[in-house]
């Protein structure tokens, strides 16, 4: 479904787009993944409108049956990637479990600026964006996310995100729906 309307403050968030994830093997072309994000990434710039990066520095502590938890990364793991050309006025975000709302000031910063609505794109589709996606909607956020701007380790976890959770908590679309509705100026 297409995106339609995009609240007048509405922030970007980019979930892990840093160099130890975007080294991983993917369902979908990195290249294209990047691509799509930083296109938005400058159109919400040049709306001026709030661009959030996320890394993501750690791990809940809990057992899990995937086994042990890893605590440490290798240098420059956690570094975003160049493409996103942070900005001084970027909102920085480094999280340590899947949310970039868990253990974090983000829900502070987007009220503090009247957000209502977020866009989210990243890596991985049914991990962190997914667990932004729902703490966004159960914060009262309006969410769309844009299937192509976004990729996970399997095609299956990705298709399922899509089909099963985002229904339910966000309206979705492509980044082209999103870079329209920006373009014209569609706001509610």
């Amino acid at each position: 479904m297409p995106v339609t309307t995009l609240d007048p403050k509405t922030a970007l968030i980019v979930v892990d787009l840093q160099r130890g994830i975007v080294e991983l093997p993917l369902a979908h072309s990195v290249a294209d993944v990047v691509e799509r994000a930083t296109t938005l990434v400058r159109a919400f710039r040049a709306h001026g409108l709030p661009v959030v990066l996320v890394n993501v520095a750690g791990t809940p502590a809990g057992r899990t049956d995937a086994g042990a938890v890893r605590a440490t990364f290798p240098d420059g793991w956690t570094d975003l990637i160049p493409e996103l050309d942070q900005q001084p006025d970027d909102i920085l975000v480094t999280k340590h479990t899947r949310s970039a709302f868990t253990g974090t000031r983000l829900e502070e910063h987007l009220r503090a600026l009247d957000v209502s609505q977020v866009v989210i794109a990243g890596i991985a589709t049914s991990s962190g964006v997914e667990s932004t996606a729902r703490d966004a909607h159960e914060h009262g956020f309006h969410v769309t996310l844009p299937a192509d701007a976004m990729t996970d380790r399997t095609t299956a976890r990705h298709e399922h995100s899509f089909a099963e959770v985002f229904p339910r908590i966000a309206e979705t679309g492509t980044t082209k729906d999103v870079l329209d509705v920006l373009a014209l100026g569609r706001r509610a």
